[in-house]
């Protein structure tokens, strides 16, 4: 059966989320150029004229999966609500219990990023849109007078790291902590860089 012919623009997507997936599945190191073309029945020579390199495909696919999560967030923190909402809501879907980003393919890319330079340019660069994502709206939050916070950057930056260090526990290590003791310990980190008392995180989304 003959395949579909597709557009650049379609057949990189096509390529990309197959190299998503054997980056998830094999891990980074293992993956191969042959794995993705595989994945699709087409040539290595194909994968090769949309990314020349494997260094080049694996860091678009890293851009492209983290771009709709971006968009996401984007969404989320650009509501019509109040600050303190928008917040949360952000960080209970960013957390490793809600529905952000594949954790094992940022696993995956911080551990390749100590080797590989393109990849580390690329991990920084998205880390650091979500810092700035989130410390917009605390920022925001301290402005309209929701909250207090002296430094909504190192706010922001305590967050996240909290969040991606239990995203790896719970990943790397199934079982070593509920759900429910995440987000009640992300909850507790958030009022604290609020300067709020936890109940009143439950009360803002009533």
């Amino acid at each position: 059966m003959a395949r579909v012919r597709l557009s650049v623009g379609e057949r990189r997507k096509e390529l990309l989320l197959a190299a998503i997936g054997q980056i998830e599945a094999r891990g980074i190191a293992a993956v191969r150029i042959a794995d993705v073309a595989a994945a699709l029945g087409v040539s290595n020579a194909l994968v090769l004229y949309h990314f020349s390199t494997k260094e080049k495909l694996v860091a678009e696919a890293f851009t492209f999966a983290a771009e709709a999560d971006l968009a996401r967030l984007r969404k989320l923190v650009g509501r019509r609500t109040s600050a303190l909402r928008r917040l949360r809501a952000a960080v209970r879907w960013y957390a490793p219990t809600g529905q952000a980003k594949g954790w094992r393919l940022w696993i995956e890319g911080w551990a390749a990023a100590l080797r590989e330079p393109v990849l580390r340019e690329v991990t920084q660069d998205l880390d650091r849109q979500w810092k700035a994502a989130i410390t917009e709206v605390i920022a925001e939050g301290v402005a309209a007078g929701e909250f207090r916070c002296p430094d909504p950057a190192s706010a922001a930056l305590r967050l996240t790291a909290l969040l991606d260090g239990l995203a790896v526990q719970m990943t790397a290590y199934p079982g070593a902590v509920s759900r429910a003791r995440t987000q009640e310990w992300v909850d507790e980190a958030l009022a604290r860089e609020l300067g709020l008392e936890r109940e009143a995180l439950t009360a803002s989304t009533r």
